[in-house]
């Protein structure tokens, strides 16, 4: 089955561009030039975004947020502009990485086909751990308490798997930090506490037991 990539931009000159450079490479493409379109093509459940950030309606940064906690695949920004702000913002939001306008169309094929090999070598690894109630699928990326399903974001996913995988073993924010984000990183590791925080709420809807304990001065760890 060709992979499938969204592209939304409200250029439609950009778009056509894009369209036909992955039709021509067996690329299944959906289209939007608007952010409130971009949610309806989203439920297609694409492979990877690529996703222009100024647009009139919604912008990109808007429409990642929306549809981050219901796709896990990369989201690439596509931006005129990149100021360090921008970055952290993108990055805050669920974004992947940042395509600049104007873009050389081979390098940009270069950085999907990067992204999309990376997924699949997530995929390859399946592995299926269970925590009392709780059942972590790392493979398709999914998490269960007693059979209801807790969505979690990118990032927040990433964090749960570095911490159950390495279950009793401390890890400083820091280091969670420079291992979720690494090279991507441009914000600060307080940004953690935030993303363990909402981990922690959606946890507690569906069980009482407190799965990412807290080691006072020190930091966090998996309490299977």
């Amino acid at each position: 089955m060709n992979e499938k990539i969204l592209i939304v931009d409200d250029e439609s000159g950009v778009v056509e561009m894009l369209r036909s450079y992955f039709q021509m490479r067996s690329f299944q493409v959906f289209t939007a030039c608007s952010g409130s379109e971009a949610l309806k093509q989203a439920v297609k459940n694409p492979d990877l975004v690529l996703l222009d950030i100024n647009m009139p309606d919604m912008d990109g940064l808007a429409v990642c947020e929306k549809i981050r906690d219901h796709i896990s695949c990369p989201i690439l920004f596509l931006t005129a502009r990149l100021e360090t702000v921008d970055k952290i913002r993108g990055f805050q939001a669920g974004g992947d990485d940042y395509i600049v306008k104007p873009f050389d169309i081979d390098e940009l094929g270069a950085r999907v086909a990067a992204h999309l090999r990376r997924e699949n070598r997530k995929q390859g690894q399946s592995v299926l751990r269970f925590f009392g109630d709780m059942s972590i699928d790392y493979s398709k990326r999914e998490i269960s308490v007693n059979g209801t399903q807790i969505v979690l974001s990118r990032k927040e996913f990433a964090i749960v798997e570095l911490l159950s995988l390495h279950a009793g073993q401390v890890f400083d924010r820091e280091r969670i930090y420079d291992i979720v984000w690494g090279l991507e990183g441009e914000g600060s590791s307080d940004t953690i506490m935030e993303h363990i925080r909402k981990i922690r709420g959606k946890f507690a809807v569906v069980s009482l037991h407190n799965y990412i304990e807290t080691v006072w001065g020190v930091g966090y760890k998996w309490n299977g």
